[in-house]
């Protein structure tokens, strides 16, 4: 009976090693020195990495006043950027003007046209050649002066008071190479009355008052060293 023991625990024993040894064919050996396992491949989590890397943090605008404070920074850039164009034709033209010629000054370029204003009415009532010489270019010097040697055949004298000035304003600037052309709006109240050789009225009221509105262009090489404006066309208003 003892032998039969004996071939039982043999046989005990090789079924236990044959199951030992397909285990370890179908889990492999473990020594320790084993690469852990290679992490799944995810294209979604690179792309998001990518994306996150070129990122740019936007400003905040969820800030109180961000929005206002944005806005007012365009309109002040929009104000300061250089080339910016001009509200009207006439803005453009003087922005021209003040471009080409560093010394044009608007107020006293206003100023100085009604002191020329001025003096051409005076000058011109009172036939005085002379004094218009300077002020006007050669076409509107002809037409003045034209105009009063008739009033001198016919033997009529112009009585001219300039009451006062209502408005002065400019209407329209540009820049014709280097000309530059400015155009003023002058109204004026005038008292006008022409006599004849005894002195009687043959045109105008004397206790007449009369609004008239004036278009003068004025003139000036702005390379020119001279800062003085010639009178180059007049005309009223249609």
């Amino acid at each position: 009976m003892g032998d039969f023991q004996f071939l039982d625990i043999i046989l005990f024993a090789a079924i236990a090693a044959f199951f030992v040894l397909r285990l370890r064919n179908v889990l492999g050996k473990r020594t320790g020195h084993e690469k852990p396992p290679a992490a799944r491949y995810d294209p979604l989590a690179k792309n998001k990495e990518e994306a996150d890397d070129k990122v740019i943090p936007l400003p905040d605008r969820t800030r109180p006043g961000a929005d206002q404070a944005s806005d007012e920074g365009q309109d002040e850039a929009a104000e300061a950027t250089p080339g910016a164009q001009p509200a009207t034709p006439l803005d453009a033209g003087l922005t021209q003007i003040k471009l080409s010629d560093k010394s044009f000054d608007q107020e006293q370029f206003v100023s100085g046209a009604q002191s020329a204003f001025e003096m051409v009415i005076a000058a011109f009532g009172e036939g005085d050649t002379g004094a218009l010489r300077p002020l006007l270019a050669n076409d509107v010097y002809d037409d003045f002066a034209g105009a009063i040697e008739e009033r001198r055949k016919a033997g009529h004298v112009l009585e001219t008071t300039l009451v006062g000035i209502k408005d002065v304003s400019l209407v329209e600037a540009e820049l014709q190479g280097r000309t530059a052309f400015v155009t003023v709006k002058f109204v004026s109240e005038q008292i006008n009355v022409m006599t004849d050789k005894d002195g009687e009225a043959v045109d105008g009221d004397q206790n007449q008052m009369t609004t008239v509105t004036d278009l003068w262009t004025f003139a000036r090489n702005t390379r020119s060293r001279d800062p003085n404006w010639t009178l180059v066309a007049t005309q009223s208003p249609s």
